[in-house]
């Protein structure tokens, strides 16, 4: 070979690009340390969740279903090694499907779970949810576990006028998200019948529309009806659309608030991964890494390189070539 065969950059790029292959195939695999989470993830099936006002792709869905299209996502895009265990809330209380498995070996059987979700699960009518996100905490920290719940913060029945009950954790102990799940505006909430077919929606008269347990609240002197002993919060008819859906987001904020966790909004975004890792407590892995897409990247990479230089000199002989024969005709 010459010394111009030398000094031809191409002889080099392909040199580089082949033995830049040859690491790719021959690299050992790495140990690298990584985060991986333990989470365990929590979906409201109460009644408010089948409120048909989310969207994923182009068809118009229910919370439910949008809660398990989310879900099924963030299982598909946590690292392995990581683990996932499955609840459902509905009534006062979380209820624990299956404890935290690993989820790239079971993958098929956690996903085929998240997909068989359904409000028909639900034991009882009644959705206190700052008691069955209370519920789940407690069942996330005796797993170790951080928690995604997903609800649309519907209490029904509402909220005595006292307020939320007091959170007995420790705020922070758990990490994760309550994912707030539903439409920012008004929407009516379906009704069933006992065989579970849709019969219609909710009015006012059907749901209860203010929480009468307990003190009665400051305003309740100057109420029509008042009497201290006989009808302490008056008998005015109260319309306070709790018979309408809407996500209760500034409630949820207020959860997450108290109990150390982060809200996140579903809205039309269903990748949870950022939101959560950033709010979750990662735990360290050592795992073996294949790392031979850099050096194949890098292959690549002189390869393009190689093609465009020698497109470059193609086109540069071609104008050469042509100034020569246009000086020629003169």
């Amino acid at each position: 070979m010459s010394r111009a065969t030398f000094r031809d950059p191409r002889l080099w790029l392909v040199a580089g690009a082949l033995l830049l292959v040859l690491g790719a195939l021959l690299v050992p695999r790495i140990k690298l340390t990584r985060d991986v989470y333990d989470v365990v993830a929590v979906v409201d099936i109460t009644t408010s969740m089948n409120t048909r006002d989310m969207t994923v792709g182009s068809e118009k869905t229910s919370r439910l279903q949008a809660a398990k299209f989310a879900l099924r996502d963030t299982l598909s895009k946590l690292p392995c090694g990581s683990r996932l265990g499955l609840g459902i809330f509905t009534e006062r209380r979380t209820f624990l499907l299956f404890n935290p498995v690993e989820v790239c070996e079971n993958f098929a059987a956690i996903d085929g779970a998240i997909a068989m979700l359904d409000w028909r699960m639900a034991w009882e009518g009644d959705s206190y949810v700052s008691k069955g996100l209370y519920s789940a905490l407690d069942i996330a920290h005796s797993l170790k576990a951080d928690l995604i719940f997903i609800t649309d913060g519907h209490e029904l029945p509402p909220l005595p006028f006292s307020g939320l009950a007091p959170f007995d954790g420790k705020p922070g102990d758990v990490g994760g998200l309550i994912v707030g799940d539903g439409g920012r505006k008004f929407a009516r909430l379906l009704k069933y019948d006992e065989d579970g077919r849709e019969i219609g929606n909710y009015g006012a008269q059907d749901v209860p529309q203010e929480n009468r347990s307990g003190p009665p609240p400051p305003d309740a002197a100057s109420r029509p009806g008042y009497h201290p002993k006989w009808a302490p919060f008056g008998n005015a008819v109260v319309n306070n659309k709790e018979h309408l859906a809407i996500v209760r987001e500034a409630y949820l904020k207020q959860l997450a608030s108290v109990t150390g966790l982060t809200y996140a909004y579903l809205g039309d975004n269903y990748n949870l991964v950022p939101a959560f890792e950033a709010a979750a407590h990662g735990r360290p892995l050592l795992v073996a890494t294949d790392v031979s897409a850099v050096p194949g990247g890098l292959a690549l990479v002189l390869l393009l390189a190689l093609y465009g230089l020698g497109a470059y000199l193609a086109l540069k002989s071609f104008v050469s070539s042509s100034s020569t024969s246009s000086k020629g005709a003169y």
